[in-house]
């Protein structure tokens, strides 16, 4: 998924969460200044990055945090392009056999369609072929999808910590009761702690959970149509038969 674009639904929804939300505030007659309170920020997002890290191991975390770069810069699966691409190897291998496919490895940017083609190139028997290259799909899905629910377990703890940093805010006010120029700075830090943890989780890390999962769910898809486009080549079914089997995987 070397291809990447601009999502501008990401964009325009994270531009559209922050106008309402500021936007109210302000329609109520409150201040910006207000919900800009720095203890508060360290208390929400540095305890749920602290509890995010003790769940998972030091590989899945950073391939977590980097596939947020998916969330803003979407891959480019297009499915359409790969039942071209299949029905050509098709196509081709009617023609000249199943060793006429060699010279499309040298361009194939795609680490898996390669790999699949390039056993398909060698002779595997159709079903050996279909059971290594699934076994390679599962182990892709599962590490990938573990790395999402970073994401996802992100969202959990940040309103529990939100709460957190509110329980301290107002810890802070009891303790200062005989002072009442301390009274509104721990107020504020009891509720917008609040407001951080449940925004955070509603605003951003369960979206982008759930944006890369629906990402690497159009890449299974991707995949599942390589190795039934690939068993049909082998078994040297009709091109046209395997358009019509590979467009079934599409939805309209």
């Amino acid at each position: 998924m070397n291809n990447s674009r601009l999502d501008l639904t990401t964009i325009l929804g994270i531009l559209l969460a922050f106008s309402a939300i500021i936007g109210g505030q302000v329609l109520e007659g409150g201040h910006v200044g207000s919900l800009l309170q720095i203890t508060a920020f360290c208390i929400v997002f540095g305890g749920t990055i602290g509890a995010t890290m003790i769940q998972f191991t030091p590989p899945v975390f950073f391939l977590g945090i980097k596939l947020v770069g998916w969330v803003f810069f979407t891959p480019n699966i297009v499915h359409d392009e790969v039942v071209e691409q299949v029905v050509g190897w098709g196509n081709t291998a009617r023609r000249g056999g199943l060793l006429s496919l060699e010279p499309l490895l040298a361009e194939m940017n795609d680490p898996f369609m390669r790999k699949g083609l390039q056993m398909l190139v060698d002779g595997a028997e159709p079903e050996k072929l279909r059971e290594m290259m699934e076994v390679e799909m599962d182990a892709y899905d599962e590490h990938y999808r573990l790395a999402s629910k970073v994401w996802e377990a992100a969202g959990g703890y940040s309103p529990t910590i939100g709460i957190l940093g509110a329980v301290l805010g107002l810890i802070h006010v009891m303790e200062n009761l005989s002072d009442p120029t301390k009274l509104g700075a721990g107020i504020a830090v009891a509720f917008v702690a609040t407001v951080y943890g449940v925004g955070a989780a509603n605003l951003f890390y369960l979206p982008f959970a759930n944006k890369i999962k629906a990402i690497i769910g159009r890449e299974m898809v991707k995949r599942a149509m390589i190795v039934e486009g690939l068993v049909a080549v082998a078994n040297g079914d009709n091109p046209r038969l395997i358009e019509t089997r590979l467009r079934g995987f599409i939805a309209e």
